[in-house]
């Protein structure tokens, strides 16, 4: 599974959520998602879950192919 950053982005847009807020909601640190978000690394499973709970979205709508 590849995270898509435009679909990340995409999904902190419609939630109306700072990448800070994410990292506090998701339990993830700021760094970690700047890099997810710019497309320079791929989180784990469990992390891309924790994204996806926070944001209020499933798995398949922030993967590459997904929808």
């Amino acid at each position: 599974m590849k995270l898509d950053a435009q679909k990340l982005l995409l999904g902190m847009a419609n939630a109306c959520i700072t990448i800070t807020e994410l990292a506090e909601k998701a339990n993830v640190s700021r760094p970690a998602l700047t890099r997810l978000a710019s497309g320079k690394s791929n989180p784990k499973p469990a992390t891309l879950g924790k994204i996806a709970k926070a944001l209020g979205v499933k798995v398949e709508d922030l993967i590459e192919g997904g929808e």
